[in-house]
C-alpha cells in the first residue's frame, strides 16, 4: 500500500480506485485563534481540556492534505496549544516532503526518511527542542503516519488487553481485569473517525449512516467493534480486544489461578477421548483463550476446521484449515454466515470442528455435526451458568425455524454434548473457571447435568477472591470413553480414593 493510499484513509476519504467506506461526517469542533508556532513548552498540568483545532488560517496540510491528529505519550499529561501548532506545523511538512510513493508496509523504511526530515526540517526552522522533547514529538507525528494515532502507545502495551474509546475525550484500557482511564485524548471527534476508517478500509467495511456499526480487525489480529452515530450518542467509539501474539498457556492459566492442574488434566484428556464440549462464560471471561489452550491437546495427525466471526484463535497444529464469517458488501451481497460455513465444513474432511462461537441458529447445524460423527468439537457459548448454556443452545437452534419440538431439541443437546465448561470474571478482576458439568441425558423433559468440578470461594482478602476449583467426588459417566482412548486418570483427580457413580 502506498504512502499515499494509507494518507487517504487515514483522513476518511475513500480510498482513489474503488473501496467502500464511507465514514459518516461529523460536526466540526470549533475552530481556534491561530497562534503563532514556537519552541516546545513546558507541559501544562492535566487538565482534560480539549486541544485547539485547526484554525481556518492555518497552513495548507500538503500537497498529500494530511489532517492534523493528535497523540499524547501514555504518561504525557495534556499539553497546550501551541504544542499542537507546532506539532500540525512540523507534521505538515514532513508529510509534505516525504515520498508519496513510500510503501507503508515497510515501516523501518519509512520510519528512517520520517526521522532524516524530521530533524532537518526542526535543524531548518530553528526548533530547539530538548532530546526527550524530540523523541516524543517524533513519535507521536510517526504513530499518526504508521500506526493508529493516540491508541499507537496502548496497542504496543503488553499489559493491556482491552481498549475503549468513549468518544474523543475518554480511553479506557483493561489491565490484569481492572479498568483504567488514561490520559489520553483524540483532537476531535473527526479525528476518531479518521482511525476508524483507517482500520476498517483495508478490510473492504463500511459504516455510515446507513451502518453505524461494524467488526473489525487490525492488521496484528486484535479485534475491533465500532460505533458512530446516530446509534452512538456519545460520539464514534471503538473497542479493541488484543491479540496477543503469545497467548497463555496452560502452565500460565494454573499460575493465575483460573483453573487446578487436576481439572486441566480432566480436560486434556477429555479432549484426547474426543468428547464433544462448551466452554461457556460472559462477556471478557476468557472463554477464546481456554478454547484456544484445549484446542493445543487436540493430537497433530488430526485435521481441524476453525470457524469464527473474527479470527482470534492460535492453534499450533500444522493441519488447520481457518474460515472467517464475512458481512454483507456496501450493495448487500457477498455475506457468509457461521451457519453457511458449519454446512460447508462437513464437506471437508474435518476430524476436529471448533467454532469460535454459537450465536444463533448455527446452533442446529453444530448439534447435527455433533450428532452425526463428528466427534471433539468444541465451540463457546454467552452465558450465565451450565444450565443457562444449555437453555441457549435450545432457544438458538429453535432460531432455525425448523418447527422442533422442544423435547426433540432437547433431546439433539443431550445427546450432542458431552462437557460444559463454564468461566467467569471475578469482581476482584480474575478468570476463574467455576463449573465444569456433565451432561448426562434426559430425565423426562429435562436435560440432565451433574458437577465434576465447582469452584468453592473461601474468602476476600486485599482485594483478592481466594479459593479454589475442587471436585465434588462424582466420577462421570463418560469416564469409558476416556479410558477407551487409552487414557487412565487417577481416582483422586475427582475427589475420591476409588470410582464413585452415580
Amino acid at each position: 500500500m502506498s504512502l499515499l493510499r494509507r494518507i487517504e484513509q487515514g483522513q476518511g476519504r475513500p480510498p482513489a480506485e474503488g473501496g467502500n467506506v464511507v465514514p459518516r461526517p461529523v460536526a466540526p469542533s470549533s475552530p481556534a485563534a491561530p497562534s503563532s508556532p514556537a519552541p516546545l513548552p513546558s507541559p501544562a498540568p492535566a487538565t482534560g481540556t480539549a486541544p485547539a483545532a485547526s484554525s481556518p488560517g492555518a497552513p495548507a496540510a500538503s500537497s498529500l492534505g494530511l489532517q492534523t491528529r493528535r497523540v499524547s505519550a501514555p504518561d504525557a499529561p495534556s499539553q497546550t496549544g501551541t504544542y499542537f501548532d507546532l506539532k500540525r506545523r512540523v507534521q505538515n511538512r514532513l508529510l509534505a516532503e516525504l515520498d508519496p510513493s513510500l510503501d507503508i508496509k515497510k515501516t523501518d523504511e519509512v520510519r528512517r526518511v520520517a526521522q532524516e526530515l524530521f530533524d532537518r526540517i526542526l535543524t531548518e526552522e530553528n526548533i530547539i527542542l530538548s532530546r526527550a522533547e524530540r523523541a516524543r514529538l517524533f513519535e507521536q507525528i510517526a504513530a499518526e503516519i504508521l500506526g493508529f494515532g493516540p491508541l499507537q502507545p496502548l496497542l504496543e502495551d503488553d499489559t493491556i488487553s482491552e481498549i475503549m474509546v468513549n468518544g474523543a475525550k475518554s480511553i479506557y484500557v483493561e489491565r490484569n481485569g481492572k479498568l483504567h482511564r488514561v490520559p489520553i485524548t483524540f483532537e476531535s471527534n473527526e479525528h476518531v473517525m479518521r482511525i476508524i476508517s483507517r482500520i476498517v478500509a483495508p478490510l473492504g467495511r463500511r459504516i455510515d449512516d446507513s451502518s453505524p456499526y461494524v467488526d473489525a480487525r487490525l492488521p496484528d489480529g486484535s479485534r475491533v467493534n465500532a460505533s458512530i452515530p446516530p446509534i452512538s450518542l456519545i460520539g464514534p467509539t471503538l473497542t479493541i480486544r488484543k491479540f496477543f501474539k503469545n497467548p497463555l498457556t496452560a502452565e500460565q492459566l494454573i499460575e493465575l489461578g483460573t483453573i487446578t492442574p487436576e481439572a486441566l488434566q480432566f480436560l486434556k484428556a477429555c479432549v484426547h477421548a474426543r468428547l464433544n464440549i462448551i466452554i461457556s462464560g460472559g462477556s471478557g471471561s476468557g472463554k477464546t483463550t481456554l478454547l484456544n489452550i484445549l484446542s493445543g491437546f487436540i493430537p497433530p495427525d488430526e485435521r481441524i476446521i476453525t470457524i469464527e466471526d473474527a479470527a482470534e484463535l492460535q492453534l499450533r497444529q500444522e493441519h488447520v484449515v481457518s474460515l472467517e464469517a464475512r458481512p454483507p458488501n456496501i450493495e448487500g451481497r457477498g455475506e457468509v454466515t457461521i451457519r453457511q460455513l458449519v454446512i460447508n465444513t462437513l464437506r471437508m474432511r474435518p476430524d476436529r470442528i471448533i467454532v469460535g462461537e454459537i450465536r444463533d441458529e448455527a446452533a442446529l447445524d453444530m448439534l447435527q455435526a455433533m450428532n452425526t460423527g463428528h466427534d471433539g468439537s468444541m465451540s463457546t457459548c454467552h452465558s450465565n451458568s451450565p444450565r443457562d448454556t444449555l437453555s441457549r443452545l435450545e432457544t438458538m437452534t429453535l432460531m432455525a425455524g425448523m418447527n422442533l419440538p422442544s423435547r426433540a431439541v432437547r433431546e439433539q443437546i443431550a445427546s450432542a454434548i458431552d462437557l460444559i465448561i463454564h468461566e467467569e470474571r471475578m469482581r476482584d478482576g480474575s478468570r476463574k473457571v467455576t463449573h465444569i458439568t456433565e451432561v448426562s441425558g434426559m430425565e423426562g423433559e429435562v436435560i440432565t447435568t451433574s458437577d465434576i468440578f465447582i469452584f468453592e470461594q473461601t474468602g476476600f482478602e486485599n482485594g483478592k477472591i481466594i479459593g479454589r476449583l475442587k471436585p465434588t467426588g462424582l466420577r462421570p459417566k463418560f469416564m469409558d470413553k476416556i479410558e477407551a482412548s487409552g487414557i487412565q486418570l487417577p481416582p483422586s483427580i475427582f475427589g475420591s480414593e476409588g470410582p464413585r457413580r452415580y
